[in-house]
């Protein structure tokens, strides 16, 4: 009998094994009874990415700036000198800045840079035109100063060039570029042209220092 009711008295059903678990002082959860603290997982990936996520894309939106106002500047001084230069100085004889060293003289340029390459004149719009939608796509991963700088010299000297390009005679796409400064012994050029050798030269050093774009810094 005594054997019995000690079989009764442990039962091994799963009702039981719940109510033994509900019993009055331990319904804490196993983890919490255990010590320890229930998990927290970060949503999004770890906390410092987090932080260096948000710091990373006002930065790279500053140089983003930089280089557009930079591009900006360049496009206007070398826009208002050749509306100065085709309003007063065409067709008028050329001055002398430091005697015969430097003189202002106006031309009408169809080639490229300094004069070169006068036979392909679309070609250089071309090239303008593809040389100003690569910069562009390269502002996304742009976040060093002196790149933006850099780069934004190269797109308004681009875009004040491919002005002339578009508007100017003979006609669109094959408009001659106005030309008029003129050192001794060399090319005549204008300000679109020096923004354009400025960012080149300017991007060669970069290259040399192992500065890249994006901000890092290479060693070969």
């Amino acid at each position: 009998m005594a054997e019995a009711e000690r079989i009764i008295g442990t039962p091994d059903t799963p009702d039981a094994a719940r109510a033994e678990q509900d019993r009055p002082g331990d319904d804490a959860a196993p983890g919490e009874r255990s010590g320890s603290e229930p998990a927290q997982t970060p949503a999004g990936g770890s906390g410092a990415d987090e932080q260096s996520a948000p710091a990373e894309r006002p930065r790279g939106k500053r140089r983003i700036a930089v280089l557009f106002g930079v591009a900006a500047f360049a496009y206007a001084l070398d826009l208002i000198s050749k509306i100065i230069v085709v309003a007063e100085l065409e067709h008028h004889d050329a001055i002398e800045i430091f005697g015969d060293w430097l003189r202002l003289d106006a031309i009408r340029n169809p080639g490229a840079a300094f004069g070169f390459g006068q036979a392909f004149t679309i070609i250089f719009t071309v090239i303008a035109a593809v040389v100003i939608v690569v910069i562009a796509r390269l502002a996304r991963k742009l976040y060093s100063l002196p790149w933006a700088i850099a780069l934004g010299l190269l797109l308004g000297g681009a875009l004040g060039n491919l002005t002339d390009r578009i508007f100017r005679s003979p006609g669109v796409f094959q408009g001659a570029v106005v030309d008029f400064i003129a050192p001794k012994h060399f090319a005549v050029f204008n300000l679109a042209d020096s923004a354009i050798v400025c960012g080149g030269i300017l991007i060669v050093l970069l290259s040399f220092k192992g500065l890249d774009p994006d901000g890092t810094v290479h060693k070969d």
